[in-house]
């Protein structure tokens, strides 16, 4: 069993109004030390093999098939044995 553990984040060039709420409402609370925020999505799943180029191949499907929308997304991945 192979765990992924994949993270979205809207590209750099892409506005990110969420991120822009977020940091408002932390500067609106005191927390005028945040920068920029960017929000994004993490995700867990367990896949059931233990072949790590096939899990690394089907993950970057998965990817850029659904879990990320690559005209406004990055995304990466890491994949660990789930013991």
């Amino acid at each position: 069993m192979i765990k992924a553990t994949v993270f979205v984040t809207i590209k750099e060039n892409v506005l990110d109004p969420q991120g822009n709420a977020v940091q408002g409402a932390l500067h609106s609370m005191g927390f005028s030390e945040v920068g920029k925020v960017r929000i994004g999505k993490y995700m867990e799943l367990a896949l059931d093999t233990d072949d790590q180029a096939e899990a690394e191949t089907r993950v970057k499907a998965m990817c850029e098939k659904l879990l990320a929308n690559t005209v406004i997304e990055d995304y990466r991945f890491e994949l660990s044995l789930n013991n």
